[in-house]
């Protein structure tokens, strides 16, 4: 962050653009919804009218195949925007949005969201910025399918839902979400899920019990460092 001086002479911190202030301001115009986890936010072929943010909780997108099987693609958290489809042109949903935890989500109308974007320049530039980031994660999230060991699948699903990345001071509780899901993300068995999840507790990467979140430690980035037999 560089600061900035006046003309008196003075230097003057310049604050980073904030997009959840941004959002939570009087002056835009949103809808505020607060869904119990477990509960759907969007379905799969849902007209698509809004934008939305995550304001505080967890929400999964997933997609349905034909033949009824669900994978999931992505678990959102605080100060992350999903079903930006709308703005490309989609006229349904190509995917359904859950939440995964107790979540407050800001909905944003296509048409105001497409004037913020062309008027709020602060707000263009954050908004490029998470699509970016998602492309990326994307991109990140195929190499871990094609050539990582479904260990290390969950230890990195486990360390993102942590946010450990994102934040100087990383979360380290992850959302509660059940090892069916977790299982879904990486593409394995339940039962290879609670393998690992008892291995990592064992070796002290994590804290968990079953019943309540799982508590995740740094020491979990080594099984992505160096494979583990």
């Amino acid at each position: 962050m560089e600061p900035r001086k006046p003309r008196n002479g003075a230097v003057k911190t310049v604050r980073p653009f904030s997009a959840q202030a941004f959002l939570e301001s009087a002056g835009v115009a949103k809808t505020i919804v607060e869904y119990a986890g477990g509960e759907a936010i969007f379905t799969q072929g849902d007209a698509c009218g809004h934008v939305m943010y995550v304001q505080s909780g967890a929400v999964k997108l997933s997609v349905l195949s034909e033949t009824g099987r669900e994978a999931v693609i992505a678990m959102l958290g605080a100060g992350d925007f999903f079903g930006e489809g709308c703005l490309a042109g989609q006229p349904v949903r190509m995917g359904s949005a859950t939440a995964a935890a107790r979540s407050t989500i800001l909905l944003i109308a296509k048409p105001k969201m497409i004037r913020l974007l062309h008027h709020q320049h602060a707000m263009s530039d954050r908004f490029i910025a998470h699509l970016l980031a998602r492309t990326i994660r994307v991109e990140q999230d195929l190499v871990d399918q094609l050539f990582n060991s479904s260990e290390k699948r969950l230890a990195r699903a486990l360390l993102l839902l942590a946010r450990y990345g994102k934040h100087e001071k990383p979360i380290r509780v992850a959302p509660k979400i059940s090892q069916e899901t977790l299982a879904q993300m990486i593409g394995t068995t339940r039962s290879r899920v609670n393998y690992f999840l008892n291995k990592f507790k064992k070796l002290g990467f994590i804290e968990y019990d079953g019943r309540h979140p799982v508590k995740v430690n740094g020491s979990l980035l080594s099984v992505i460092l160096h494979e583990r037999a």
